[in-house]
């Protein structure tokens, strides 16, 4: 028994008894990084230990237009392409995000044969980045429709 959070509690406890082993002032600086500060457990936290935080807001829309700059420089782009544009309609994107959206763009691309990203595969991976891949399969029929309507009337009836 013991589940899946084994490993976890050896870990963060063989972290405090190594930092528990420094002196005050023994001159190491630790520094660490999450994005999950929720989760973390309240003994890392304690005065001595990681008692600092710095939080890192998400990029604002200079901050994307600048990372999407980054992550483009080698992707090949049409003239319709417009960073700026891109940047405004991605609140919320981490850094990580608009890399995956970019990457994205570029499969877009390759997959129409294309030789560059245009706008339209931007938008297309946005949405897919966003909602999820497109599930054509979920489509019904007129047919299925009814026959879906006519089974769950059935479980009404059953009660």
């Amino acid at each position: 028994l013991g589940g899946g959070h084994d490993e976890r509690e050896q870990t963060l406890n063989q972290l405090l008894v190594e930092m528990d082993g420094f002196e005050q002032n023994s001159g190491i600086i630790i520094v660490a990084a999450t994005n999950r500060p929720d989760v973390l457990d309240p003994a890392l936290l304690r005065p001595g230990r990681f008692d600092r935080q710095v939080v890192v807001d998400r990029p604002d829309v200079h901050g994307r237009e600048g990372i999407l700059k980054v992550h483009t420089r080698r992707v090949p782009m049409s003239k319709d392409v417009n960073l700026e544009i891109i940047a405004r309609g991605t609140p919320g994107m981490s850094g990580a995000d608009l890399a995956n959206l970019v990457n994205e763009a570029a499969l877009l691309a390759a997959r129409r044969n294309s030789t560059e990203v245009t706008m339209y595969d931007f938008e297309s991976a946005k949405d897919k980045v966003l909602m999820g891949v497109e599930r054509k399969s979920m489509v019904m029929s007129e047919r299925e429709k009814e026959t879906t309507a006519y089974h769950e009337i059935g479980h009404a009836l059953a009660g």
